[in-house]
Parts: C-alpha cells; structure tokens; sequence
C-alpha cells in the first residue's frame, strides 16, 4: 500500500507534539492512563518523547543496528518540572524531524520491522504520536481529532504491523485465522475509508473495500480508528458493531501487542 508523503509525516509529528504538550500542560501528571494502565500521563509523555529521540539517533547515524536506549543523548527529561518535560518533549520532536527532513525518506538504517528506511520511521513516530495523543486525551478528558487521510493510513500501518507480527511468530496473533469469515471497517463521514479484513486458514489478507462482512464495525473515521487501535471501547456508543461482535473482539484481543 502506499504511503502519505514522508513531509506530510514529519508534519504531522510536530503538530501532534504540539498537542500533546497542550493536552497534559496542566493535567495531573499522576494520574493512570486508563488506556495504558501501566502508566501515568507523565510516563506515557515520557514514553512518546523517548521514542522521538530513539529514532532520531538511528536517523542521524544512519544505524544498521539497535540502538541501545543509554547511547540515546537526553533519552530522559532529568527532572519532574513540567516545564521541562514540556521543552524536552518539543525539543525532541523538533530534533528528529530535523534528522528525517535532511535524510529524506529512502535512506537506509535499521528498525524491528518489514521496511529499513527513514521513511518507515517518519511514518511510525507519526501514528506513535497520533495514538498515544489519544491516550493523554482519553486522560485528561480533553479533544481529539485526527486529519482523515492520517487516520486512515493508521489503520493500515496497524493491519501492515499485525501481519509482520503473525509472520514474524506472534503467538497470540498466530491465532488470526479462520476461513470464512471476515471483518468490515466503515467510516460513515470520509468516501472511500473502508477496509475489508478477511481470514484464510494460514492468515488473513485485507484491503479496501464496501462488501458485506462477518461483522461490521461503523462510525466517524476517527473513532474507527480508535476502536481498532483498542482506545475505545468497540461498545461505545460514538460506533456501531453489526453481526458477530465476537469476531471484532477476537481480533482486538490477538492483535493486542504494542
């Protein structure tokens, strides 16, 4: 499938920074990420701030290996002033575009999927940010909104990083089989924004498509999205879920890793 343009990517990640940094400027930093139960909002900040400056490491290197997270400068904020988790996150959002914008989107460097380049890295940081956005929201009870060609693409980078995953050995996403039946993602507000998932003994196999499923999961693009990404409940009442709605939580539960 194709991808949105490597700027459009880079944009994305300052701005989505930007409103991250508004979401938890003055929320209670303390407070569990219902999403992330793991976590408080600080350390999901901290999480998205450390990923930025981890690829902006194997960016600016090029690496063609890991790159352990001590070798990473500045990897941590040091202190709890909000003030300077808020700098350090948009530092280093701003370091690491910088580090893709001058690479541009063919160079080559290591990462833990399918694809080697900068340009996989400007696309994952872009729905990181995107998704745990989202997150820091769902906490801080405040907006959320997604551009619908970003939504969109992160859906598909979900469904291109559950098959890696099952390839690659997953057990829980080994599962993902089943012939016969098949799942139907339907934006109600954007043309065209509709997926078809459909299961195969050895697999699955998707793309876009209007065709009658197993079961359907309707709604706004943005909230679609968050269902599939599992930050919103698929019984919420901003969706619809029609036919077997096990089917859609099977998937849900087997495509749980990240």
């Amino acid at each position: 499938m194709s991808r949105l343009p490597h700027d459009l990517y880079c944009d994305e990640i300052i701005a989505r920074t930007d409103a991250l940094r508004n979401t938890i400027r003055g929320a209670d930093l303390g407070a569990t990420v219902p999403t992330c139960p793991d976590w408080t909002l600080r350390e999901l900040a901290v999480h998205i701030g450390g990923a930025h400056r981890w690829v902006g490491e194997i960016v600016r290197t090029r690496a063609t290996e890991e790159v352990p997270d001590e070798r990473v400068p500045e990897f941590t904020p040091g202190s709890d002033d909000p003030a300077v988790l808020d700098a350090w996150l948009a530092e280093g959002a701003a370091r690491t575009v910088e580090a893709l914008r001058a690479e541009g989107p063919d160079e080559k460097v290591w990462s833990w999927a399918w694809e080697r380049s900068t340009g996989f890295w400007a696309r994952r940081m872009a729905h990181e940010t995107i998704v745990h956005h989202a997150d820091a929201a769902l906490t801080a009870r405040t907006g959320y909104e997604v551009a619908p060609e970003l939504a969109a693409d992160t859906i598909e980078e979900w469904l291109e990083i559950v098959a890696f995953v099952r390839a690659a050995g997953d057990k829980e996403a080994a599962g993902l089989t089943g012939a016969g039946r098949s799942i139907h993602l339907h934006a109600t507000d954007v043309p065209g924004a509709e997926w078809l998932i459909e299961f195969g003994e050895d697999g699955f196999a998707w793309r876009r498509a209007h065709e009658k499923a197993t079961v359907a999961l309707r709604g706004p693009l943005t909230d679609v999205m968050l269902v599939f990404n599992r930050r919103l409940a698929a019984d919420s009442d901003r969706v619809e879920v029609l036919g077997d709605a096990e089917l859609l939580d099977f998937w849900l539960e087997r495509a749980a890793f990240g």
